[in-house]
């Protein structure tokens, strides 16, 4: 089975998600140790702001704009057709599923906190601000490849530089939508958090579902 059982699986899951529910709850409630830190992280961020340095600006809005909601989709998509097209229909579907419900559970959250975005925000970037979506789509979309396709690869060193690069860019998303004012410091970390827990759960569901969905006719022939 491509995701396998672990036995750490369910603490992983408690760590997270208690982490997740405080952090929430802090924000939720404009706990002054949350709010000061994220003031101070964000003024570190975008003190010395860098709009006269072209390129660096440029890439800070490339890299938002690549991992938009509505582009994470596109690549959990792209992912999906690959692993059909791989005989593999049931990840397919899992990825499909796990990032429609990532971003359903981090707007639900996003409802029920109702965080304000930092005054400068860009005014394409509406609604609630924690967690981001942004980064929490983007965290699934890694998620897929390094589960999915970077096994694929035979040398050890191309995919140790495969995941090296997509933590790289995890990390300056998160930084992009803070130096663009689009979130707080705290929004990035709360998405992480949240799409780590959910991950958890789907790997889960995966393991305990994808046996019973291969006595369906037209995905008995998919590899699990």
């Amino acid at each position: 089975m491509i995701i396998e059982r672990d036995r750490h699986r369910l603490r992983r899951f408690i760590v997270s998600g208690v982490l997740f529910i405080a952090l929430a709850f802090c924000i939720k409630f404009n706990a002054s140790t949350v709010t000061l830190m994220d003031a101070v992280l964000q003024s570190l961020f975008t003190s010395q702001r860098m709009e006269n340095i072209g390129a660096f600006h440029a890439l800070m809005t490339l890299i938002s704009h690549l991992a938009s909601p509505k582009l994470d989709l596109v690549w959990a998509f792209l992912i999906a057709v690959f692993l059909w097209l791989k005989r593999q229909q049931i990840p397919a579907l899992w990825v499909m599923c796990t990032i429609l419900g990532g971003d359903v559970i981090g707007t639900v959250i996003k409802h029920v906190i109702q965080r304000v975005r930092p005054a400068q925000h860009l005014a394409a970037d509406d609604g609630y601000s924690f967690p981001s979506g942004h980064t929490l789509g983007i965290f699934l979309v890694a998620a897929f490849i390094l589960l999915f396709l970077v096994p694929m690869f035979k040398k050890q060193s191309t995919r140790t530089i495969c995941q090296l690069v997509i933590v790289f860019f995890i990390f300056f998303l998160a930084i992009s939508r803070v130096y663009l004012y689009a979130h707080w410091p705290f929004d990035t970390v709360g998405a992480m958090l949240l799409a780590y827990a959910w991950l958890q759960v789907a790997q889960w569901l995966y393991i305990k579902l994808a046996p019973a969905l291969k006595n369906i006719r037209f995905l008995s022939s998919s590899e699990i």
